[in-house]
């Protein structure tokens, strides 16, 4: 039945990538990923292949890749992507040797991909279960790890008709799994190979941190009297929901500057955003470095218009709210929390530990609609130790998740070198 489906499903990928240039990519790419293997494969070499669907899944697995590349430069790293928006940011990431998309999972793709790159070892980041490459690894007995994986009762692995397709974590030599539910939902179907060690995305966001750069047109549009900087709102990822809620409050509140990085950054989402703040002065980043520095000075809201600059940003901001949550999920909440500030985000979050952990001790704070954000910004302002308070949480609890990186290559590389 899976077969079947991912024969339908090629299909289906074929005819629309007819119409949609996103779609486009990802079947060319997949399409010439053994011809790519096959040109740039060492065969001498030994590779440790790494999956991610996306962007958020290379951000999860790029400490381990890093770590291992310092620790064991004897081996190579193979990443491979199945989203054109991880490929396509990150193909000229200088931490792989090799980096392509990952063809769909039908034997034959998986049968010619594996015979063409041989790896020594696979990470796959999180929810990637892919039934015949993992399979056909296990039979090569070759050792494959779940990373920042995270389980839940609903999951197809876990229901009575989901038995067959389940057989797929039997491939895994190890999981690494986030919390205690997911290691006793494993424990409950037989599985045990399995450790709690946490999500390795908190050893990144730790990097970014350190690496973070300052950013003149940021300290320039918040110094409002001389050095002294004004306080700052910083939205990132924000979705049409998440602005119509923030912008609506400081547009009665106009005290504060707001920092907006929309999650989409097309011409008509800005003019949206624009047209929300209200006889509010703006200005786009692009923009900002061709005026005075006494316009940049007096400007109230300042909107990012570019990538890539969204890490450092935070560490400019007093409050942060990560967008999404009123739609398929947030966006990177740990990016903002490691700068010790307190951060909002929507209703939509069951799925994501780090925001039910922020929850939980006080630096994340849900919003299901204007009220309540108004209501939690209210008392920031009136009390500024509550603020600090939050923050301060925020940042404690990503401290204190980080460490996964040293705990799982600690427990693989043991293995690979008793083979």
């Amino acid at each position: 039945m899976y077969n079947l489906i991912i024969y339908i499903y090629q299909l289906g990928v074929a005819i629309y990538s007819l119409f949609n240039e996103k779609v486009r990519k990802m079947w060319r790419g997949e399409r010439e990923a053994v011809r790519i293997l096959r040109e740039k494969v060492d065969p001498k070499a030994q590779y440790i292949w790494f999956h991610a669907a996306s962007l958020g899944e290379f951000e999860q697995g790029r400490p381990l890749m890093e770590q291992l590349r310092r620790e064991h430069p004897e081996y190579k790293i193979l990443l491979t992507f199945f989203s054109p928006s991880g490929y396509e940011v990150r193909k000229n990431y200088e931490g792989a040797d090799i980096i392509t998309y990952l063809p769909l999972d039908t034997v034959t793709n998986a049968r010619r991909f594996l015979r063409a790159v041989r790896p020594v070892m696979a990470f796959f980041i999180k929810y990637e279960f892919w039934y015949n490459y993992l399979h056909i690894l296990k039979h090569r007995n070759v050792p494959v790890y779940s990373v920042s994986s995270i389980f839940r009762p609903g999951q197809v692995f876990f229901r009575w008709y989901g038995k067959q397709y389940g057989r797929v974590l039997r491939c895994f030599t190890h999981f690494f799994v986030q919390n205690q539910v997911s290691k006793d939902l494993l424990a409950n179907i037989g599985i045990t190979n399995v450790d709690i060690v946490g999500d390795t995305r908190f050893d990144r966001v730790l990097q970014i941190k350190e690496a973070s750069k300052r950013l003149p047109v940021i300290e320039q549009f918040l110094a409002s009297d001389g050095e002294v900087k004004s306080p700052c709102f910083v939205a990132g990822s924000s979705w049409q929901p998440d602005e119509e809620i923030f912008i609506r409050y400081f547009n009665k509140y106009p005290k504060w500057k707001l920092v907006i990085a929309p999650h989409v950054i097309g011409e008509d989402h800005l003019r949206q955003i624009e047209t929300l703040l209200k006889g509010r002065k703006v200005i786009r980043y692009t923009k900002a470095a061709d005026e005075d520095l006494a316009y940049l000075k007096d400007a109230e809201v300042l909107i990012i218009d570019c990538f890539g600059l969204l890490s450092s940003i935070y560490r400019y901001g007093d409050v942060a709210y990560v967008g999404g949550g009123f739609g398929v999920g947030i966006h990177n909440l740990p990016e903002a929390a490691v700068w010790n500030i307190p951060v909002f985000f929507g209703p939509n979050n069951d799925h994501f530990q780090e925001a039910q952990d922020l929850k939980a001790n006080g630096g994340g704070i849900e919003v299901t609609g204007y009220e309540d954000f108004a209501t939690y910004m209210n008392e920031f302002v009136s009390r500024p130790e509550s603020l600090r308070q939050r923050g301060d949480a925020a940042g404690r609890y990503v401290k204190g998740k980080s460490g996964a990186t040293p705990k799982i290559l600690g427990i693989v590389m043991v293995g690979l070198n008793n083979n």
